[in-house]
């Protein structure tokens, strides 16, 4: 799955669980855009998708790591974060 498509599908499937509808997003995005993002035709930019995880009370990053996860189903989310924090670290990140 695409990037564009997995992060689509992520976006709706928290919206959904959330039972929040397009219309909640009025105030960070508009319901024709916030549906061609679920259907995968618009990459969001890093300042939308924190706009619209703090619609969905999420950390940004739980709304991108849902995101690879659809791209990558094979990977848990452990092995997810554990490659995250490793990355993070080899990166000079200490506060973990």
């Amino acid at each position: 799955m695409e990037l564009k498509q997995s992060f689509g599908a992520a976006l709706k499937q928290a919206r959904a669980v959330q039972e929040k509808t397009q219309e909640d997003f009025a105030g960070v995005s508009g319901r024709t855009y916030l549906s061609a993002l679920e259907r995968g035709i618009y990459s969001p930019t890093i300042d939308k998708i924190d706009a619209l995880a703090s619609v969905l009370e999420l950390h940004p990053l739980t709304l991108v790591a849902l995101c690879y996860m659809k791209a990558e189903p094979q990977a848990s989310a452990d092995e997810l974060l554990d490659r995250v924090g490793s990355e993070l670290k080899a990166l000079g990140v200490t506060a973990l």
